[in-house]
């Protein structure tokens, strides 16, 4: 009986098992045994590609880059706000895909330099309508940063769309803190309506920046 053969393993092939397993067992479950066992190896065969986890989370992260601008490229923006807003929108789209995504990214280090073509545009744009580099780097980090954030609680809460984690009743939560009306209300803000509150507060970053610097 012939026995089966694991395929050829290459960087490539673990980190799209990776992508593929955190979707079912999460960032805390993706461990370089579980990738291993997946790929039917041992996982010191892991090593001869990536170092430690933290490597792994890089080209995660670098390849969730590379299929984001494959997949939803930034159009060429007339204005600053409109490549702030369609940036970080498509942004949040992109790791909406995957369990814990936001927090994959957020502290990833990408291992090319395709993010920087993205980058000398965007910048260019804002240099010419006014920023100085400086404050274009401010500008969009900050929104960079605020995308990520509202991420990570986002998928604290849903996971990955459709699914919710127990503990985040909102009606439970407001009757639990019924002697703090306030408090109590603000849970369905603060819980619900991501989309919407997403684009609050996106626009809140924009009117904030155009405030600042008052370059609109």
């Amino acid at each position: 009986m012939a026995t089966q053969k694991s395929p050829k393993l290459d960087k490539r092939l673990v980190t799209e098992t990776a992508l593929r397993l955190l979707n079912e067992v999460g960032l805390d479950g993706l461990t370089l045994r579980a990738i291993a066992k997946e790929l039917n190896v041992q996982a010191p065969a892991l090593y001869w590609h990536f170092k430690n986890k933290q490597a792994l989370l890089d080209e995660m992260a670098t390849e969730m880059y590379r299929r984001m601008v494959a997949d939803v490229p930034v159009a060429a923006a007339a204005t600053w706000q409109d490549r702030l807003l369609a940036s970080s929108r498509g942004l949040r789209t992109a790791l909406l895909g995957y369990r814990d995504g936001a927090k994959v990214f957020s502290g990833s280090r990408f291992t090319g330099t395709l993010h920087a073509v993205e980058m000398e545009a965007t910048l260019r744009l804002f240099t010419q309508a006014g920023f100085t580099l400086p404050q274009a780097v401010r500008a969009t980090t900050t929104a960079y940063m605020y995308t990520l954030g509202f991420l990570t609680e986002e998928q604290g809460v849903q996971p990955l769309p459709g699914e919710r984690r127990e503990g985040y009743d909102v009606e439970e939560r407001a009757a639990r803190m019924r002697e703090f009306p306030l408090a109590a209300a603000a849970g369905e803000q603060i819980f619900e309506g991501y989309e919407e509150g997403f684009e609050e507060g996106l626009r809140l970053v924009v009117a904030g920046i155009e405030a600042r610097y008052g370059i609109r």
